[in-house]
């Protein structure tokens, strides 16, 4: 089928489960202008399944395509779409594909898309393909795109044994001085999750790192502290 059936069919399906008095609630909670159909994922879960379904993308251009055609429509759920889109065909989640990632995360600027592509786009071709992907995020970490540099620091989630420790500790160390909040949530996120496979490793990188985060009364610092025999999260307010 045609890019024209793909947006019909997705436009077609959203619009006829738009609830107006739902769209307001979920505009205001993501403090954006983008407007909503006011369709939340459970009801867009059967839209994606039958998208993947109808509209599967025979080569790589067919696929960059489609994730393009459907980025570039107006409505927030419509880019919520495209994204699961890209992840739903993993052959062809590749590093030939890191610049339309890049562009979904610059253009999306704001975390509900920028984490998704982070984790389950960028971080599958981190996975993959190691030796071509690394020096990417590398570049992005420096960047003055904020949103490119917590793609940095989260693109390892999930990871476990296969993290790259040597560079996620690096990054973490890079930007710890930023006051930036997307930032800072985006260290702390990483190190937690990895805790879970190697926490003397982490535990033990959070004197280096704690020390570059900027003094502030009001922030809060992110440590870990073993509890009744497990790892968890607690807040200390700094000094």
């Amino acid at each position: 089928m045609t890019e024209t059936g793909l947006i019909q069919f997705v436009q077609t399906e959203l619009s006829r489960l738009a609830d107006p008095a739902k769209a307001a609630p979920m505009q205001a909670y993501m403090k954006t202008d983008m407007p909503f159909y006011g369709v939340p994922k459970p009801l867009r879960a059967p839209i994606a399944r039958e998208l993947k379904k109808r509209f599967p993308p025979s080569t790589a251009i067919e696929y960059r395509q489609h994730v393009s055609d459907l980025w570039a429509l107006p409505h927030r759920e419509e880019k919520y779409l495209a994204i699961g889109y890209a992840e739903s065909f993993r052959q062809f989640i590749s590093f030939d594909q890191v610049d339309l990632y890049e562009r979904l995360i610059v253009e999306g600027a704001w975390w509900d898309f920028v984490d998704e592509v982070a984790s389950h786009l960028v971080g599958r071709v981190l996975l993959d393909d190691q030796k071509r992907m690394r020096p990417v995020p590398r570049t992005w970490i420096d960047g003055s795109d904020m949103w490119l540099r917590r793609t940095a620091i989260i693109s390892q989630l999930g990871h476990k044994e296969k993290t790259d420790w040597p560079m996620l500790s690096d990054f973490c160390l890079r930007r710890a001085h930023e006051r930036e909040f997307f930032i800072r949530k985006a260290i702390g996120w990483a190190l937690r999750d990895y805790a879970r496979v190697e926490p003397d490793l982490v535990r033990d990188s959070q004197t280096t790192i704690g020390r570059s985060f900027p003094a502030c009364p009001t922030a809060r610092r992110r440590s870990i502290c073993k509890t009744k025999d497990k790892l968890e999260w607690c807040q200390r307010t700094q000094p």
